[in-house]
């Protein structure tokens, strides 16, 4: 009996066959010791040849030495992607730290709100702080890479729903401080924060990941694989994010925030934030755009070869003026199978889950 997955329609059918660069996934976390080993071979799989690694590890990655160590170990494991690295915005960080990042060709640093997400225990409580490492990042023309929200507080009704809403005045501000400074308000989640970042000038952009594509409140609240920071808001949002990726507009591009954790701490009382999406990253954002066009929020003429690439590759690499220098491309093929319930490593004792386990996905190649 054929299963409705495998017979469902394929709206999108005329991306089969589709060549398309490969994508820069332009934010990942790709953790240390075992998992490294496990998820970072996950790159190449989901169509993907450069990454912007992000920094939040155990310690947090706030010299230049580290990060540089950190890059190196990546590049053994799978030499056939591009890394480019980062800092984490912390208080050991100096406008000299910036100066030597710089020479070393490490491409940003990333702001995390204290305490918000995973291994934010470091995070910034204010920017006041750092706005002579702001005005170094403008000089040396580095990116500033801000996870935007508010810590939660009762006492100012902010909660996970409206957390990313409650920062943009943030955003505006530090924009507003240092305008030459390049930033990215990382993984949007909702209409506002698009709104803003449309409203602030060409050295302003954000990114967009996969499974924000699929997910509102609803799906987090019932699945821990799919609860992460920031979380899945209203259909609303959902519809507004679908259009940005379509829009063409050079704003917005890819960055799964794909955030792998041990299975066991998707079980626990206090489930882990991260939805982990490097397998598929690529094939997941088609699966979205299709659910999209069946459900009328997109037209199939909306999904274009030029704003697949746009999204997917060049607007990324041309935010961090990065080079495609590896000139690869990938091949598009329609769902033939599903995704993996379960990544395991060599010895079985580290589990991953990853997004959409058992749905069928489309698939890709590199030519």
């Amino acid at each position: 009996m054929t299963s409705p997955e495998r017979s469902r329609k394929v709206p999108l059918e005329k991306l089969d066959g589709l060549e398309l660069p490969a994508a820069a996934d332009m934010h990942v976390h790709l953790r240390d010791g075992a998992m490294t080993e496990l998820v970072t071979p996950t790159i190449r799989k989901g169509g993907v040849n450069t990454v912007f690694v992000m920094p939040n590890l155990v310690p947090p990655i706030t010299t230049v030495r580290h990060c540089l160590d950190y890059k190196s170990r990546l590049e053994a494991i799978e030499p056939n992607v591009t890394f480019l690295m980062s800092l984490y915005l912390h208080p050991n960080i100096s406008p000299e730290t910036v100066i030597e990042a710089k020479q070393a060709g490490i491409a940003g640093i990333k702001s995390y709100p204290h305490g918000v997400t995973t291994h934010s225990d470091h995070g910034v409580m204010s920017y006041e702080a750092f706005y002579p490492v702001f005005e170094e990042m403008e000089r040396q023309d580095m990116v500033l890479n801000l996870h935007g929200e508010l810590p939660p507080s009762a006492g100012e009704d902010i909660t996970v729903l409206n957390a990313e809403e409650a920062f943009l005045p943030t955003l505006l501000d530090l924009h507003k401080r240092f305008p030459k400074l390049r930033i990215i308000l990382e993984h949007c989640t909702s209409e506002a924060a698009l709104k803003v970042v449309k409203s602030c000038g060409p050295n302003v952009a954000a990114t967009l990941t996969a499974h924000h594509l699929f997910l509102i409140v609803d799906d987090w609240a019932g699945d821990p694989h799919c609860f992460c920071k920031p979380v899945a808001k209203t259909p609303a949002d959902r519809r507004a994010l679908l259009k940005t990726v379509v829009s063409g507009d050079p704003k917005f591009f890819f960055g799964t925030d794909s955030a792998p954790h041990p299975a066991e701490t998707k079980r626990a009382d206090r489930v882990a934030a991260g939805v982990f999406t490097q397998p598929h990253a690529v094939g997941y954002v088609i699966d979205a755009l299709e659910q999209a066009v069946l459900n009328g929020v997109l037209k199939a003429e909306d999904v274009t070869k030029k704003k697949l690439e746009g999204f997917l590759s060049k607007f990324g690499r041309d935010f961090y003026k990065v080079n495609d220098e590896r000139q690869e491309t990938i091949v598009l093929h329609k769902p033939c199978g599903p995704v993996e319930d379960v990544l395991k490593s060599d010895d079985g004792a580290l589990e991953v889950v990853p997004f959409r386990r058992a749905k069928m996905t489309w698939d890709l190649k590199f030519k």
